[in-house]
């Protein structure tokens, strides 16, 4: 019998959130056609989208989090917008401490790498360094401003992908350095990796065969036009033993699509944390 209390429990935290989303800047995919001298990249961190308004700090779609007060201790007093972080490959500890009700000192092992202050004017370069020198002034040993590279052309990016994709990192995010702060996507921030990735909901199972009889072999997931297919790969033992409950909606990744609409070769990647 598959066990699946953990996940259930996220599934729980999500539908049981009664917040508003907030307003946030979100990138585009980099297809290749853009020029992309001279604008501003950093690996892109496989964590859990966080937003400091200057008191609280709270997820993108505006539920609170409960860190310790050491955490954000030497925070500003103004917005800042980052990651929260445990390091790569550490996507689902990650998730598991920051969607936890109580304060804890799990939240130790994180650090909010920022990449914004949004409500700051100028551009992105100019924003990024308010939080800079903030932070000269006001260590933290819990938050940094991720480094950003000037990109030199398209071969300087793509030796920069492998570069992060050697050590285990997702991908890059490229953002244009005098682009002004807006809600929801632009072109002036774009993600970049070797694969694209999507979401889909978990609307059935199907069982394994050989090593995985008796445990998930496959999810079934729907895309939001209707389109439906199987994934069947890129599952940890501990994920197909405890495979994401029906209803969750889950991260893949995939290369293009076939005529018929759906992905070529899907691959799980994460549950979407309750956010």
């Amino acid at each position: 019998m598959l066990k699946k209390s953990f996940y259930i429990l996220i599934l729980l935290l999500c539908l049981g959130s009664s917040t508003m989303a907030l307003d946030v800047l979100l990138p585009m995919v980099y297809e290749g056609d853009i020029d992309i001298t001279n604008w501003l990249m950093s690996e892109k961190l496989d964590g859990v989208r966080g937003y400091w308004d200057g008191k609280k700090l709270l997820s993108k779609n505006g539920r609170s989090f409960n860190p310790p007060k050491a955490f954000t201790k030497n925070f500003p007093d103004c917005a800042i917008e980052g990651e929260l972080w445990g390091g790569r490959n550490t996507f689902e500890k990650t998730s598991s401490i920051v969607m936890r009700h109580e304060a804890h000192d799990g939240w130790l092992d994180l650090k909010f790498a920022i990449f914004d202050v949004p409500e700051a004017g100028g551009g992105f370069e100019q924003r990024l360094n308010m939080a800079i020198q903030w932070f000269e002034k006001h260590p933290s040993e819990y938050a940094f401003v991720i480094t950003q590279k000037t990109v030199k052309g398209k071969e300087h990016l793509k030796n920069e992908l492998l570069r992060v994709e050697k050590l285990g990192g997702e991908g890059l995010i490229v953002r244009k350095p005098d682009s002004l702060y807006s809600s929801g996507r632009s072109a002036d921030i774009l993600k970049v990796k070797s694969y694209y990735d999507m979401e889909a909901t978990v609307i059935g199972y199907i069982e394994g065969t050989g090593r995985n009889s008796g445990r998930l072999g496959s999810i079934l997931v729907e895309l939001p036009n209707g389109t439906q297919f199987k994934i069947g790969t890129g599952f940890t033992d501990k994920e197909r033993n405890n495979p994401p409950p029906i209803g969750t909606i889950v991260t893949f990744k995939y290369y293009g699509f076939y005529k018929s609409g759906i992905p070529k070769f899907p691959s799980f990647l994460k549950i979407r944390p309750a956010q």
